[in-house]
């Protein structure tokens, strides 16, 4: 590795500042090489593909069992790592401000925080002081990290565009420099949410095989990124061989 830490957060904030581009999401060393190979500028975490790669479901993974994911992601490569950090591991404001500053010194060059626990929203207030307490974290650090606000509420059935723009220009005035609200798939709503949270970007995820990044480029989309999609598709492969070898006693050509 060639890049130093400082290099790769000041790249990863310059990829924000115009155009669109593609921060597709991997899950373990071999995915991030993969990534590199296919001429990516930058690399997001999955928790889900993390998870799954270590036996387990989304959300099962512990804080310094994320940390550890994130040191390895970060000395893997020397494009820019944006960090999935879940809920920040910790409903008050303190604890994920904590949490946070140790984020950070992984090296990872952004991280997200979510604004829900479990099947439900925080509250917004609180939920607000999250994000103020982690952009207060990161300033600590004196590091240039970028802070993504995600607003979960399209992923649990809470799909009104109103709520959730809501929820992203309060997270914006706490201090989010890139703002995100997975699930939105319409691209209406989605140019909705890039007009109210301008200047800051938006990054869009792809969740639906009919969306294309260049139209999601076309509404104002700053970064596109596909979350555990990749990696549900490479699990789907490896059940599709492994069917073919119980059933039929072979495996698919390579």
């Amino acid at each position: 590795m060639t890049a130093d830490v400082a290099t790769k957060r000041a790249v990863f904030r310059e990829l924000h500042r115009e155009g669109c581009f593609v921060l597709p999401n991997a899950w373990d060393v071999g995915s991030t090489v993969r990534l590199v190979r296919a001429g990516f500028k930058a690399i997001a975490s999955t928790s889900s593909g993390a998870a799954w790669a270590m036996g387990r479901e989304d959300g099962e993974l512990s804080r310094d069992t994320i940390l550890v994911h994130l040191r390895m992601l970060c000395s893997s490569t020397d494009l820019p790592i944006n960090a999935d950090f879940e809920a920040g591991f910790a409903d008050d404001p303190a604890g994920v401000g904590a949490n946070v500053e140790l984020a950070v010194a992984t090296g990872v060059a952004g991280l997200s925080i979510e604004d829900r626990t479990g099947r439900e929203l925080y509250e917004p207030a609180l939920a607000v002081e999250r994000i103020r307490a982690a952009r207060e974290a990161i300033d600590r650090t004196g590091e240039d990290a970028l802070l993504v606000a995600r607003s979960e509420g399209f992923l649990i059935g809470r799909t009104q565009v109103d709520a959730t723009i809501a929820r992203l220009t309060a997270y914006a005035d706490a201090g989010a420099d890139c703002l995100y609200a997975p699930g939105v798939n319409d691209i209406a709503a989605i140019r909705e949410i890039v007009a109210a949270v301008a200047p800051k970007p938006v990054n869009a995820l792809l969740i639906k095989p009919e969306m294309r990044v260049a139209d999601l480029a076309a509404a104002g989309v700053r970064r596109v990124s596909v979350g555990g999609g990749l990696a549900a598709a490479a699990w789907k492969g490896f059940d599709q061989a492994l069917r073919m070898l119980v059933e039929d006693g072979r495996i698919p050509p390579r």
